[in-house]
């Protein structure tokens, strides 16, 4: 059973809040997956290894490192697996039974605001993605000095006066 909601009066009264309604509406059927039909293939872990730091640990046992794309992009990640079928006479032996998953797949992470991809790494089967928040400097809090106004529009340092 699927329960929709309905943000029609939140866009209406904020402003600058676009994709994050958008990112609300698409939760319960992103890639179709929240609608019961989808994948969760490949499986993942997200984690926070430091202060502003993040690791997105996929499981692609069979994958290369050539057979995976990483592409970032206005605050979405994209992870692409593409398995290219091996040759006639590469092929050892008959499979009975394929247990391993070697599908395509296509899995997209939205990204906060600064958080940029600072490295990837394939071992053991698991691609490791890290992630940093970088907040700019003029986005940092600061302290304002607080100063008295002259008749000029001038500001005089309190301190000064």
């Amino acid at each position: 059973m699927r329960t929709t909601f309905d943000l029609t009066p939140l866009y209406r009264s904020t402003v600058g809040f676009d994709r994050l309604f958008s990112m609300l509406d698409q939760v319960a059927g992103y890639d179709g997956q929240g609608s019961g039909q989808g994948s969760s293939y490949p499986p993942y872990n997200i984690e926070r290894t430091g202060e502003n730091a993040y690791r997105i640990t996929l499981a692609v046992a069979g994958f290369a490192a050539g057979d995976l794309a990483i592409e970032a992009k206005e605050n979405t990640l994209t992870v692409r697996g593409d398995k290219q079928a091996p040759k006639q006479e590469e092929k050892k032996g008959e499979v009975l039974y394929q247990g391993i998953a070697a599908r395509a797949f296509e899995r997209a992470f939205q990204l906060a605001d600064f958080v940029e991809v600072h490295g990837a790494s394939l071992e053991n089967g698991l691609l490791h993605i890290d992630l940093v928040r970088e907040i700019p400097e003029k986005m940092k809090p600061r302290q304002i000095a607080i100063g008295a106004t002259q008749a000029t529009g001038k500001v005089i340092d309190a301190k000064a006066a």
